[in-house]
């Protein structure tokens, strides 16, 4: 933008989206340390070091700090129950062990938010976590986090083809 005017601010769903990559990141992360590293000093080192910075020039969208911080913190203290839903909703000889971490975070940050955000359309929380499998997969994985989300979502008593509308 010319004349000194400000870039305009990303909208409400670009930092949500952002805070799910972060968070999918941070749990990346947390899981490469063997689980071992603390939420809060992951969360930590993401606000003073990723957020709002700039990179060849091009500044990435600010994530929305108090979802970014959800997602990480209850997926890390849920890891253990979150990781049985998800590996028994898993298909066609996909199993947890075998599964990159990269995938498995994504898996555990969209199980997380389908069991804890129920006032989201269940279809919106598919779609972010799909087009971030998507963003990082060329392969099979996009189509099997969409079944597993969508057979978690079913579990928790909501067709996702139905609950686009809320």
């Amino acid at each position: 933008m010319t004349g000194g005017g400000r870039a305009p601010r990303p909208s409400a769903r670009a930092r949500r989206s952002a805070a799910r990559l972060a968070a999918v990141q941070a749990l990346y992360q947390i899981m490469m340390r063997g689980g071992d590293a603390d939420a809060d000093a992951v969360i930590g080192e993401f606000v003073a070091h990723r957020f709002g910075a700039d990179l060849d020039g091009d500044r990435f969208v600010e994530p929305e700090r108090s979802l970014f911080t959800a997602i990480v913190r209850g997926a890390s203290t849920g890891a253990d129950a979150l990781d049985t839903a998800i590996a028994g909703a898993l298909a066609g000889g996909w199993t947890l062990q075998r599964m990159e971490p990269l995938l498995h975070a994504i898996l555990r940050a969209g199980a997380w938010e389908l069991a804890e955000h129920r006032e989201l359309p269940v279809a919106i929380v598919i779609d972010e976590y799909l087009e971030l499998a998507h963003a990082f997969f060329a392969g099979g994985e996009p189509a099997m986090v969409n079944a597993v989300l969508d057979r978690l979502a079913q579990r928790r008593g909501v067709d996702p083809a139905v609950a686009a509308d809320g």
